[in-house]
């Protein structure tokens, strides 16, 4: 199984992208429960989309906790 890319730094952009992961909420919610192809072409946009935010580093826009009812709702969409 591909490892998580997460780092603990759970913060959300206004795209819902956790920029210490640089995963969609949707694509966290169950990342253990996903098949290796699913996580392998999730770190493949998560190192697209690391290498894109290190272009644009100086563009920090504000961040938010990821909430309990925005944890639900993602899960609801990946079902």
């Amino acid at each position: 199984m591909p490892e998580s890319p997460c780092v603990a730094c759970c913060r959300l952009n206004s795209e819902k992208l956790c920029v210490g992961c640089y995963r969609h909420i949707t694509e966290i919610v169950n990342w253990n429960k996903r098949s290796d192809a699913e996580n392998s072409a999730i770190l493949q946009k998560v190192a697209q989309r690391k290498k894109q935010a290190e272009q644009y580093n100086d563009e920090q826009e504000p961040t938010t906790a990821i909430t309990q009812a925005e944890w639900q709702a993602a899960k609801t969409a990946v079902r």
